[in-house]
């Protein structure tokens, strides 16, 4: 698989295991990214900080539909969620508490020139 700001985004919270910043969370999120013509999942379980990450296309408490490069733009500290589901580039079933708690692990914009 090639290397790209998603990939690298789950693989590390795979690999971190416990974000703090969600340890009064407890949920299931599906991230259903479209390329194209096919659909990438990636399925997120959340039990009071403790992540785990895998491909799996099950049924969840929040669901975001959009397009990969949406997301990337997210992963990368371009684009806020709350911004893209006003756009209209994100869609969301389900626990929208749950994707607001999410969100907080995505990075900020990037600095600006000088700052």
């Amino acid at each position: 698989m090639i290397a790209d700001s998603t990939t690298d985004f789950f693989e590390r919270l795979a690999a971190e295991a416990h974000q703090p910043l969600l340890n009064s969370v407890t949920g299931t999120l599906r991230f259903d990214l479209e390329d194209g013509l096919s659909t990438d999942h990636w399925y997120v379980r959340v039990d009071k900080g403790d992540v785990e990450v895998s491909h799996d296309d099950l049924p969840a408490d929040a669901i975001m539909r959009l397009e990969r490069q949406v997301f990337d733009a997210m992963t990368e500290g371009r684009l806020n969620a709350v911004a893209a589901f006003l756009r209209g580039e994100l869609a969301l079933d389900g626990d929208v508490g749950l994707v607001i708690s999410f969100q907080r692990l995505f990075p900020g914009p990037p600095p600006r020139g000088g700052q």
